[in-house]
Order: C-alpha cells, then sequence, then structure tokens
C-alpha cells in the first residue's frame, strides 16, 4: 500500500517541523521545542503526533501515519527573538487567529531573517562587556582599558575564525590565546596592575553560559542526551578558554 501523503497533508508536518528547526537553531532549550510542536500539531489536527529533539536533529511523527520524518541541525547560534516569534505564531494559530497557511508564511520570513547586529556592534558590545567584567571582577579602573582592547580584539578573532575554520573550539581557543598575551603584554608595558582580573573580564564573552542553562534545564526536564551533549559543548569551550589562557601562562 502506497504511505505517501497527499500535499495538503504534508502541510502541518512541515509547519511543525519548521518551526521546531528555527527554535533549536535559534538556542531554545529540547523540552520548549518538543512542546511547541506538539502543540502546533495539535491544533493542525495532528492527533497523537510525537517528536524526539536532540542538538543535532528533530524527528517528528504523526499518530497517522506510519513513517517518520528527520530534520538535521548543522548550525545553532543564540537568536531568542526568533524563538519569541515562533512562540507567538504558535499561540496565534492555537488561538484560530492565523491559519495554516498564514503560520507557515510567517515561520519561513522568520527563518530568513536575520535579527543580529551588525559585527562591528557586536565587537563594541564585547569590548565594553570586557571591561565591565573586569571592573566588577575587583579589577582598578587602570586595568578596564586593557579588559576594553583584550575583549575586543579576542571576541573579533574568534568571529573571523569561525567564519573562516568553522570549528568552534580552534576558534576559541585562538581567541582566549590572544587575551591571554595581549594582557600579559599590557601588564609588562606598565598598562594595568592586576593581569588576572582582566583576562577573567576579557574572556567573558565567550563563556557559554547559554548553553549551560540550557544544559541544566534540559537535565532538569528530563532530556538525558541533550543535556548531556549541550553540557559536553559547554565543557569543550571552557576547555578551549582554559588552554588557550594555560598556553600564554607556560610560555612567557
Amino acid at each position: 500500500m502506497n504511505d505517501t501523503k497527499a500535499p495538503d497533508e504534508q502541510e502541518p508536518i512541515e509547519i511543525c517541523l519548521m518551526a521546531g528547526k528555527i527554535m533549536l537553531q535559534s538556542g531554545a532549550e529540547t523540552y520548549r521545542v518538543e512542546d511547541t510542536m506538539t502543540r502546533m500539531a495539535d491544533c493542525l489536527g495532528l492527533k497523537g503526533s510525537h517528536s524526539y529533539v536532540t542538538p543535532t536533529g528533530i524527528v517528528f511523527q504523526s499518530g497517522e501515519m506510519r513513517w517518520a520524518k528527520l530534520i538535521r541541525i548543522v548550525e545553532r547560534t543564540t537568536d531568542l527573538q526568533k524563538v519569541a516569534a515562533v512562540n507567538d505564531i504558535s499561540r496565534k494559530l492555537c488561538s484560530g487567529d492565523v491559519t495554516a497557511a498564514e503560520a507557515r508564511g510567517m515561520l519561513a520570513e522568520i527563518e530568513t531573517s536575520r535579527h543580529a547586529y551588525p559585527v562591528p556592534v557586536q565587537i563594541a558590545a564585547a569590548a565594553i562587556a570586557s571591561g565591565c567584567f573586569t571592573w566588577m571582577f575587583r579589577g582598578g579602573w587602570e586595568d578596564m582599558l586593557p579588559g576594553v582592547i583584550c575583549g575586543g580584539i579576542g571576541f573579533l578573532s574568534f568571529i573571523l575564525l569561525n567564519r573562516a575554520v568553522k570549528v568552534k573550539f580552534f576558534a576559541e581557543f585562538i581567541a582566549a590565546f590572544l587575551i591571554g598575551l595581549i594582557a600579559s603584554l599590557f601588564i609588562k608595558a606598565g598598562i594595568g596592575a592586576h593581569l588576572d582580573k582582566i583576562i577573567i573580564g576579557s574572556v567573558m564573552p565567550l563563556v557559554p553560559g547559554l548553553l549551560i542553562t540550557n544544559a541544566v534545564r534540559d537535565l532538569m526536564a528530563g532530556h538525558l542526551v541533550s543535556g548531556l551533549s549541550r553540557g559536553a559543548e559547554a565543557f569543550l569551550t571552557a576547555f578551549a578558554i582554559g588552554a588557550g589562557i594555560a598556553v600564554v601562562f607556560t610560555t612567557l
């Protein structure tokens, strides 16, 4: 028997998968993605649907079919505005304010939109945040300027290397190495007084805070695979930052 669904029957499935993909790529927690997909499926008439979400893929099956559909997640970033937008579409769909076709069009528009700030603005924000973190960690006023410069250069190198190499661990390692190296040069030149405070403040924009938070929330929600995988990714990032700083201390 042919189990192929008609195009109009495929649309609700594609809507649920598109919503889950956008949320997962934008940094949403695993349980939130599954809950949103389930609610949208119920509103679209897909009763008894099941979804299995990991940081690298989504498996979705409606209760009416004998096969499941898989989509792969390759790139992940942090864009909570997209997560909020998808949740808003889900609520409007369930309340009947938008149709399935309208929801799919809105999701397609969200998927192609770019909410990220320009790179110069990101670098400036990272630099200012690094200076503030340096002062917050009890660094002196004389440490803030080195913290601003080190944080800005480190974040710029991370962005450029991540685009060129596509290996996040390597980009984070080199960025941390440059931060430690430049901070050490500032101290030797008599600019700044506390090397540890400058380095700690400068690496804060690289710290995987959202990853750690999502890993803990997924583990608490019972999603052990996703929680452990996110935790492992956060550990690798922390290890890359620590290794980059350690290389500076052992070579200088």
